[in-house]
């Protein structure tokens, strides 16, 4: 039997691990808004805001700039592992948009340190949700 042209299936479980469209913040005021309610956490690589959506997915904007990285392998490097740790914790982050704004760079070797400081800033995050919402952060 000839093996050319002959595939594997691919899971259907792979389309699971997709960064959709309805799982990122596209538009200006979106990150605008998370912006504006001022909710951030940082540390050393990042800080990250997040604003209460309503119950909705979670979402995501990125916003690494060439002041923290020159080339644009380091920042796609950068922007690939924001949105992988945001994959892995997304069912714990639902009901809340954030915005990862990059502050340093960090290469393969940090990589590891990095993922766990942002799954930390997540988690510190998703835990304020409870504690405020749109309506009342409105009115403040």
């Amino acid at each position: 039997p000839s093996r050319q042209g002959s595939r594997p299936p691919r899971p259907v479980i792979a389309l699971a691990y997709r960064f959709c469209r309805a799982q990122r913040l596209l538009k200006t005021d979106d990150f605008s808004s998370v912006f504006r309610l001022r909710n951030s956490r940082s540390q050393r690589w990042f800080q990250v805001y997040a604003r209460p959506n309503g119950g909705l997915p979670a979402r995501l904007g990125l916003v690494v700039g060439k002041r923290t990285a020159k080339r644009a392998v380091a920042r796609n490097y950068i922007k690939r592992t924001i949105r992988e740790v945001f994959r892995l914790q997304q069912p714990a982050l639902d009901g809340v948009d954030f915005v990862v704004r990059a502050r340093e760079r960090f290469d393969r070797a940090q990589g590891h340190e990095a993922r766990k400081a942002l799954a930390g800033l997540f988690a510190k995050l998703a835990r304020c949700r409870a504690s405020s919402s749109p309506s009342s952060a409105s009115t403040s």
